[in-house]
Parts: C-alpha cells; structure tokens; sequence
C-alpha cells in the first residue's frame, strides 16, 4: 500500500504563483514516475507533467514554460512549481507516481487525493 499526501493548493490571483508538494511512503522499491494530473469542473483529468527516475519529463503544451516537475528520490517527493497562472489552470490537482514493491513486480499506479488551486481576482 501506498500512501500520497498533497499540499500547497490554495487561492491565487491570476499571474502568481504556487507550489504543490506529493510525499509518497509505504511499502515502496522504486518509484518509476511521478507526476500531477488535474481534473476542471465538467472536464476530464489531464496530465499536467510528469517526471520519470531518469529525470525524463513531460508537460501539457497549455503549461510549458509555466510550471516545472521535479522531485526528491531522497524524500519520495515531487514537486510542481506553477507561475504566471492562469484561470483556466484552476483544478484539483491531483499527485500520481507509478511504484514497484520489488525488483520484479509490475508496476502500480497510486493516486492522491487531490489538492484545490483556485486561480482567480
């Protein structure tokens, strides 16, 4: 079982900026990829970014040059740093990291909770 916790969502004026944190613990060997997804009122849930343990990243064209993924293996950690925000980045974002129990285990994909980013005047 793994665990996700999420913070730093919160209310922000548009061009400003937030920075969400997704710690993971529990029975863990390896963590493949870590990433944020985010989910709109009456949309689908979209990947925002995404980074792989070779340090490998991906972003939505609507964030490039906006928001950066990075993560801490020492710390289980990513991390999503979000600038010049936009009201159509407002979501619930939520942390998704791909982990391995054992050298030879399949993969398993665990979600949090979601935090709330509210980006509004």
């Amino acid at each position: 079982q793994v665990q996700l916790v999420e913070t730093g969502g919160g209310l922000v004026q548009p061009g400003g900026s937030l920075r969400l944190s997704c710690a993971a613990s529990g029975n863990i060997y390896s963590i493949d990829v870590m990433g944020w997804y985010r989910q709109a009122p009456g949309k689908q849930r979209e990947l925002v970014a995404r980074i792989t343990i070779g340090v490998s990243t991906d972003y939505a064209d609507s964030v490039k040059g906006r928001f950066t993924v990075s993560r801490s293996n020492a710390k289980n950690a990513v991390y999503l740093q979000m600038n010049s925000l936009k009201p159509e980045d407002t979501a619930v974002y939520y942390c998704n990291v791909g982990t391995r129990l054992t050298p030879w285990s399949d993969r398993k994909d665990s979600w949090g909770k979601g935090t709330l980013v509210t980006v509004s005047s």
